[in-house]
């Protein structure tokens, strides 16, 4: 058994900078494809009107110098940190002209103690021009995309509107690659449809794709969405805690050791949550999720040698 039971996010960055570094969460003012119109105007079902992020610019106007200060405070303030990833987190971080997309970045990595990057997107809205841009950065920092997937299954793809399929997604990552970034698969588990097998297909799939890092999140039902329709109608039922736990614990053993774990449940906004209210409980689940690997006396890659085999 290793050290520990997964490959946590803080540890990683830990090792690398030999210190504790901090993501500053930030909303560029982005649209996004699925939701301009380009291909919906619905977006997917899950997501909320600030595009699964803070809101700070789109919804409340302060503008990403401000957002910057005032993340870097907090985090100085709270966790005494004095290294900082800039996030762009919401909406398509990538959904814009190279040349205002390098205006950006640049000002976010102009801050002083920004060690590094990390840019949310879509894997439809990069191209090489913007993996270049990226790239470029590789030299002087950390960088990563993150490309929301979701479900490796195009029936699940097309049931939430995601508005792309698997086969885009795997041309991205490799896209990506050929520029030397870091790539983070956002998935969900429990969205509507899904069979614990395709759950965890998508392990599998992802196991056996050059990618370094996972966001993993339970599906939640937040406000004003498509899936609070769903569920209100009583079409669709959200997963148990137990139950995303058991589910969860199974996925990380088909993932490769050295993959980074970036996140394990989902973060939702309690003034907008409709359920289940257990995810607002995010310190107590990461515990319980602990807790049941050491009951399971399992681990993050434990059947990832089996997985890659069978496929």
């Amino acid at each position: 058994m290793p050290l520990k039971r997964y490959r946590d996010y803080n540890t990683y960055l830990r090792d690398i900078f030999g210190e504790r570094v901090q993501k500053i969460p930030l909303d560029a003012g982005f649209s996004c494809p699925n939701r301009d119109g380009t291909i919906s105007f619905n977006g997917c079902i899950y997501c909320d009107s600030r595009g699964s992020g803070t809101g700070a610019l789109t919804s409340r106007g302060v503008d990403l110098e401000k957002q910057l200060m005032e993340g870097i405070r907090f985090a100085e303030a709270k966790y005494r940190s004095k290294k900082f990833i800039a996030y762009f987190q919401s909406f398509t971080n990538t959904y814009a002209p190279v040349s205002h997309l390098r205006t950006v970045y640049q000002t976010a990595l102009n801050h002083s103690g920004i060690v590094g990057i990390s840019v949310g997107t879509r894997p439809d809205c990069v191209d090489h021009d913007i993996l270049c841009l990226l790239g470029s950065c590789t030299k002087d920092y950390l960088t990563w995309i993150e490309y929301g997937l979701q479900s490796v299954h195009d029936v699940t793809l097309t049931r939430i509107n995601r508005g792309h399929d698997i086969a885009c997604f795997e041309k991205a990552v490799f896209m990506a690659r050929e520029h030397d970034l870091n790539i983070c698969a956002h998935v969900i588990l429990g969205l509507p449809g899904e069979t614990h097998d395709m759950m965890m297909d998508t392990a599998k799939h992802i196991a056996g794709l050059p990618i370094a890092g996972i966001k993993i999140h339970s599906l939640y039902v937040t406000k004003g969405t498509a899936l609070a329709d769903l569920y209100e109608k009583g079409e669709y039922a959200c997963l148990e805690r137990e139950e995303y736990i058991e589910t969860l614990i199974d996925f990380l053993e088909l993932l490769p050791p050295e993959m980074v774990i970036q996140r394990l449940t989902g973060d939702p906004n309690a003034s907008e949550l409709i359920g289940p209210q257990w995810t607002l409980e995010k310190s107590h689940n990461i515990n319980l999720i602990k807790k049941r690997l050491e009951e399971r006396d399992t681990w993050q890659g434990k059947k990832y040698e089996r997985s890659i085999a069978g496929q």
